[in-house]
């Protein structure tokens, strides 16, 4: 029973980090979300289950607009082999709440997406409603972006459900053209 209960608890456990986006405060580029993203980019990744094993493979044309008060991100995926039921298209709408802050809405985000930056790096929460064969899923997201130049940002997604990961998504961006220095 103790031996169960133990490998429960490292279960939970797994999916939790001691990370904090204020880590990254020294880090650059900053990882300014209306710096970066205005303008065309594109992105390639992939799920990979809890086991570690590639469940699917994407890329994501994106092209943001950032207008002084709010930025759009328009996102198309293309997933290979076929959507399989994904989502295809995403559009995000971003709002400074604050110095460092930022709320985010998408039609496919439950509420809203909680985001802070520092240095280099971006991480926000959200919940999403996720199709999961003919079924969904509400799951949780904690989303990371670390911007490693002018040009490319790296994003890790950890997904989990009733606080277990069921997987990750390791994305990473290339914008079309070098955004203004941050």
């Amino acid at each position: 029973m103790y031996r169960r209960a133990a490998a429960f608890t490292l279960l939970l456990l797994s999916g939790c980090t001691s990370m904090n986006v204020t880590d990254f405060a020294a880090g650059t580029p900053e990882m300014r979300l209306e710096s970066y993203f205005p303008g065309a980019a594109e992105a390639h990744g992939m799920f990979l289950d809890r086991f570690g094993n590639v469940r699917n493979q994407f890329s994501v044309a994106i092209h943001s607009e950032w207008d002084g008060k709010t930025l759009t991100m328009h996102e198309h995926f293309t997933y290979v082999g076929g959507a399989h039921g994904q989502l295809v298209d995403r559009v995000w709408h971003f709002h400074k709440a604050g110095d460092h802050r930022w709320i985010g809405t998408a039609t496919d985000v439950i509420g809203e997406a909680h985001g802070r930056w520092s240095g280099n790096a971006f991480h926000m929460r959200y919940t999403v409603d996720l199709p999961v064969g003919k079924s969904r899923w509400r799951v949780q997201f904690s989303d990371w972006l670390f911007r490693e130049s002018p040009r490319v940002v790296l994003n890790h997604a950890v997904v989990s459900r009733f606080g277990i990961t069921i997987g990750q998504v390791q994305l990473a961006f290339r914008h079309q053209s070098a955004p203004p220095p941050s």
